[in-house]
């Protein structure tokens, strides 16, 4: 079949959407920049990709990381320690990439997967796929805080951004759960900091219901079926 169609019904976009993609060379067939929409494409044999996460072509795996502090949400860096490091062999397949991204010194639940489409799927707000923070922060949120958190509020960048959920879980230390569906750059901190506050420490406990309950930081396993049937 014809790629965007394909692309089509993997569900990456619409027809418009995926042909400003190829126009903007981010869809690559087996190595190769997509120049065309009509280019043909065969899912079993070639490898597709968008923004280098991979769409076709591959058995597909799925792993639950309980990231650490101190490591980046990222496939190689020269320089720091990433995520995939903490795959042990045989593990490890160059095709494995995080889905989404947590801050260097945030922690918590990282999905970590190569299939590109469900990927796709969990970072598009659309989708409303649930995250919930547990915010560490330097003084306890007011009731008022906490429902301009819900309501919405417009960053500096003109930026409006709003939480699904937002309670105050513990008074020592002030401790704020947020529930959140989009992933905007530093959106918890730049949310707390429209409040004049500041987040000392933020952890991920949740990511559209999976959990790292048993696992250490730095210790993954694989999704059960139960959890991958959830998020599909």
């Amino acid at each position: 079949m014809i790629i965007d169609k394909f692309l089509h019904d993997q569900q990456v976009g619409s027809r418009s959407e995926i042909h400003d993609l190829i126009k903007q060379r981010r869809i690559q067939m087996d190595g190769q920049k997509v120049k065309s929409f009509k280019l043909s494409v065969n899912p079993q044999v070639n490898h597709v990709t968008v923004d280098g996460q991979l769409i076709s072509g591959q058995q597909d795996y799925y792993y639950v990381l309980n990231k650490p502090a101190g490591v980046i949400t990222a496939t190689k860096d020269t320089h720091n320690k990433t995520v995939m490091d903490l795959i042990n062999e045989p593990d490890r397949r160059d095709d494995l990439f995080p889905v989404g991204r947590l801050d260097k010194d945030t922690t918590g639940v990282l999905l970590i997967m190569n299939d590109g489409k469900l990927s796709h799927q969990l970072v598009s707000p659309k989708q409303h796929a649930e995250k919930i923070y547990h915010a560490e922060l330097t003084a306890n949120l007011s009731e008022d805080d906490l429902r301009q958190l819900i309501d919405g509020v417009t960053l500096k960048d003109g930026t409006f951004v709003q939480a699904d959920g937002a309670d105050m879980i513990s008074s020592q230390p002030p401790v704020v759960e947020l529930a959140i569906h989009e992933g905007k750059y530093h959106q918890i901190k730049r949310m707390i900091g429209y409040l004049g506050q500041k987040v000392v420490r933020l952890n991920r406990v949740s990511f559209a219901g999976i959990n790292v309950s048993g696992l250490n930081p730095g210790e993954y396993r694989e999704l059960t079926e139960q959890e991958l049937s959830s998020i599909k």
